[in-house]
Parts: structure tokens; C-alpha cells; sequence
């Protein structure tokens, strides 16, 4: 089978199941496992460089009223790779090229190809898109096994918490303007052993303002800007210094979110057993990578 991925967390799920070497194409930003960096990309960010947050912020808003996503597909390029599959998403159109505009172009290829569309909106629902692929594959037992893996991983996390105080946690997906992480990210919260002070599991995430964020008085702020890797996070914290101050949280922390929380792939246990570190360092002693204090 010939796939072209045009989503980070399809490319790293055909991975986790062993289809890696069946992927002929994936997007610019398909950066993990390694080997998916040595495959032709298929699509390229319309985005100029060196944006600031509000930039982007302002940039993807003109560009989602219009319609349009931030990324584009060299449909040429995927007309001579030939493939036999496209795995898309539709939980968002603006941050992959949009699944109406692939399901459309599909049609027009010499051999149209299956068009899925993954739309998780909960931590469940990242699982079940195991299962999808699977059945699109023919990776059943691959599939079993990867969650059941992760099951086991999670029951871990949940016992390693489940009677501890829950510190009230405010994750920020976005700093400029504030956003509140929905979907996934406040069951990931809860099964760590936290309580999630803002977000709604399997909604949106929500643009909120600093005052309420200090209204919901959390103990914990979760800086985790979407797509940015906990580096960034910390500069983006340090420029919103005063506001995260004027939270009264007792710690601040920012985390890879581009790797464990943006993309609701299979690296979204490792978010899980980081969050659970966070929250509760002597219950949960290791994580899967390190997230950097805020000095604020």
C-alpha cells in the first residue's frame, strides 16, 4: 500500500503500527519518528517565517474566516506518487490542508484513493483512531498490541495517583491571546491526578482573557503552546510574565507541547506520564522528558 499522510499524528501512528516503510509522502512538519523526516513532503506552511504569536494568531484568523488553511498541498507531487491511501483530518481546518479540499482533489486522480479523515476530539477517541487506521491497513494486531501497551501504561499513571490531593491546573494552549487547551488535554489533566480549573474535555479549545484565568485560581499553569516545543513555551512565558504572575500560581512550567499534547497521536501517553510528573513528582518520580520551570 502507497500512503500519503498530510497530518503529524496519522504519520506517527503509521509508524507506532509498523507502516512506515508503506508512506511515500507526509507534511513539512512531520518531524517524528526520524525516519519520517526522510520522506517527501507533500505539503508547505503559506505562513511567512518569524511571526510572533499574535502575528500567527491574527494570520490563522484571517485565513480561517476566509476559508483557507495555513498550509497547501503540492497536488502535483501527490498526483505521481500514486497513492492508495490519504489520511487526513478534520478536527481542525486551519492546521492541516483542509479535508473537503483533499477529498475533492482525490477524486480527480487517475486511481482516486481512500480519503480518512481522523477527528479525535477525546483522549478515547485518540485510541479509536488506532483502530481506524488498523482496519484501513490491515495492521489489526499491531493495533492490539499498541493499545493495550498503552492502557497498561495509563492504569499505571492511575494508580500511581488515585489518592492523592488534586492541585486546581490551568493549561494554556496559546499565550497571546490567552487560549484554554480543550479536547484531550483536561482528561490527560485528571487521569495525572490534577483538576482541570478552565478547560472542557472533548470541546475546543477556548480563547479566554488573563482575568479569568486568575479568577480560576489555579496551583499549577501548564504552559503549552500549540506546536512549540517546551523551549519556546518558556520564552513565550517569560514574555507574559507579569499576567502569568498575576495568576498566584505556585508553579509554572512549560512542557513540548508540539510532541505530547498538540498532536493526539501515540505520543499522548508520554504527555500523560509528563503531566502526572508534574502534578506529582514523588508519586510519579520519571517522565518521558523534562518540562522546563518558568521563572517568573
Amino acid at each position: 500500500m502507497r500512503i500519503v499522510s498530510l497530518v503529524p499524528h496519522a504519520t506517527e501512528l503509521l509508524f507506532a503500527l509498523g507502516l512506515g516503510e508503506e508512506i511515500v509522502g507526509v507534511t513539512h512538519e512531520c518531524d517524528y519518528p526520524e525516519a519520517a523526516r526522510e520522506i517527501q513532503p507533500v505539503t508547505y506552511d503559506v505562513l511567512p517565517a518569524g511571526l510572533s504569536a499574535a502575528q500567527i494568531d491574527a494570520a490563522v484568523r484571517e485565513r480561517s474566516e476566509q476559508g483557507d488553511s495555513i498550509y497547501e498541498l503540492d497536488e502535483e507531487l501527490v498526483r505521481e506518487l500514486e497513492p492508495d491511501l490519504i489520511v487526513t483530518q478534520a478536527l481542525c481546518h486551519v492546521c492541516a490542508v483542509s479535508h473537503d479540499e483533499v477529498q475533492a482533489f482525490a477524486v480527480t486522480l487517475a486511481k482516486p484513493p481512500r480519503v480518512l479523515a481522523l477527528d479525535p476530539k477525546t483522549y478515547g477517541e485518540t485510541l479509536g483512531d488506532v483502530r481506524t487506521i488498523a482496519q484501513a491497513t490491515g495492521a489489526k494486531d499491531a493495533a492490539l498490541d499498541l493499545i493495550a501497551r498503552t492502557a497498561r501504561r495509563a492504569d499505571i499513571i492511575r494508580l500511581a495517583v488515585r489518592d492523592c490531593e488534586r492541585p486546581r491546573v490551568a493549561a494554556l494552549e496559546w499565550l497571546d491571546p490567552v487560549f484554554i487547551a480543550g479536547h484531550w488535554t483536561p482528561q490527560l489533566i485528571e487521569m495525572a491526578g490534577g483538576e482541570d480549573a478552565l478547560g472542557l474535555a472533548g470541546e475546543p479549545s477556548q480563547q479566554s482573557t488573563w482575568e479569568l484565568v486568575a479568577a480560576a485560581q489555579p496551583e499549577v499553569v501548564v504552559v503549552m503552546p500549540c506546536g512549540y516545543d517546551a523551549a519556546r513555551g518558556v520564552v513565550e512565558a517569560e514574555d507574559h510574565a507579569r499576567e502569568l504572575r498575576a495568576t498566584g500560581a505556585r508553579r509554572v512550567v512549560a512542557v513540548d507541547a508540539s510532541s505530547y499534547y498538540s498532536r493526539p497521536g501515540p505520543r499522548l501517553i508520554d504527555g500523560l506520564e509528563l503531566m502526572a510528573h508534574i502534578l506529582h513528582p514523588g508519586r510519579v518520580p520519571s517522565a518521558p522528558a523534562e518540562a522546563l520551570a518558568v521563572e517568573l
